[in-house]
């Protein structure tokens, strides 16, 4: 008798709290996901926090947090987390009155772009799993993935070699510019003496030039590997343009760092849709400017490049480097265009993979 006693009455407290659990149960619980780092560059490792608070004085038996993640972010094997398919997450918590969880995962970053993971579905239960409650749980969980660097002695020789002679170009002074003064040191030329300067102090001084009219380098990229593509890029097509949007980046940034100002344009899709196109600047901000950019272009192509070329309208006097995987007579003719609009344009050729 009393062990049916003891029976029913641990199938009502088990009812009783099932009842608790699905009408109540996601109340007061938070989870926050948030990545170690806002942008990361392709092929590093970083990590996903994800922050369980339970503010009641209620026991968890479990909660599920179901994500669909992007098979661009692979994360590690560790306990309590099952991935399916190498997208279908599920983290699997037991959660105890007024506690705080924290727990990190191990994420590779395996291909550029702009990724949101937000979205999760939180499901919480009693011990027998026959009541649950779920919500969904919309969250800003972004992560910018920008492309891989190349190492220099990657980059095709001549266009580490143009590079260099802009650079110098850049580096020689402007006699006619003039950004201040300072005391003489041996080995001055006489002709950069200030002589008012030099009346006023009682000792020599010599002028300041400016570098001569900066370089501002164009990276433009084909967008297609043959003259005939157009539209929707393939699955076997994507690997080469990845490499092309790579050495971009990687030139943009050589650019940068040797004094230059730099810019890039494709006939691929931006974050809006629209042809990319970041024309040359310098700053502070510039090289992150230039990787979220690229890292926000969309493998399709927006207009054939002929069209691009032709409706591209550039300033004089711009360096360009234009990437592209062949050498046809629509690129030829754009690149007749630009030199008639004062650009001084150098064609470097793409290497295509070897088939796998």
């Amino acid at each position: 008798m009393n062990i049916l006693v003891a029976l029913l009455v641990f199938i009502g407290l088990t009812l009783a709290y099932g009842f608790v659990m699905r009408h109540w149960g996601l109340r007061g619980l938070t989870v926050a996901r948030a990545f170690e780092k806002p942008a990361v560059f392709c092929g590093e490792e970083g990590s996903l926090t994800e922050v369980v608070v339970n503010d009641r004085p209620l026991v968890i038996p479990w909660l599920r947090v179901e994500s669909r993640i992007p098979a661009a972010l692979r994360f590690g094997r560790q306990e309590n987390l099952d991935i399916a398919g190498d997208m279908y997450h599920h983290s699997l918590f037991t959660v105890m009155p007024w506690q705080r969880i924290t727990r990190r995962h191990r994420v590779r970053f395996l291909r550029r772009g702009v990724w949101d993971v937000g979205r999760a579905a939180l499901t919480v239960g009693d011990i027998t799993g026959f009541f649950t409650c779920t919500r969904e749980q919309e969250e800003r969980v972004r992560i910018v993935v920008w492309p891989r660097l190349l190492p220099r002695d990657t980059l095709p020789e001549p266009v580490v070699r143009q590079l260099g002679s802009w650079a110098l170009r850049r580096a020689s002074e402007d006699p006619f510019l003039t950004r201040g003064i300072r005391p003489y040191l041996p080995g001055d030329p006489i002709r950069d003496i200030h002589w008012p300067a030099t009346a006023r102090t009682g000792e020599p001084q010599v002028r300041l030039h400016d570098p001569s009219a900066q370089v501002r380098l164009l990276v433009l990229l084909n967008g297609q590997l043959t003259q005939s593509q157009w539209a929707d890029v393939s699955e076997a097509e994507q690997a080469p343009l990845e490499d092309a949007i790579s050495l971009a980046a990687t030139l943009c940034l050589q650019a940068l760092r040797a004094g230059m100002a730099a810019g890039y344009a494709a006939n691929l899709a931006d974050a809006e849709g629209q042809s990319a196109c970041s024309l040359p600047a310098c700053g502070p901000a510039r090289e992150e400017q230039l990787l979220t950019g690229l890292a926000e272009i969309r493998l399709r192509r927006t207009v054939r490049f002929e069209t691009f070329l032709r409706e591209l309208k550039l300033e004089p006097g711009l360096s360009v480097l234009l990437l592209s995987a062949y050498d046809g007579e629509d690129v030829q003719q754009g690149m007749q265009a630009l030199r008639r609009q004062g650009c001084d344009v150098m064609l470097v050729p793409l290497e295509r993979r070897p088939a796998a």
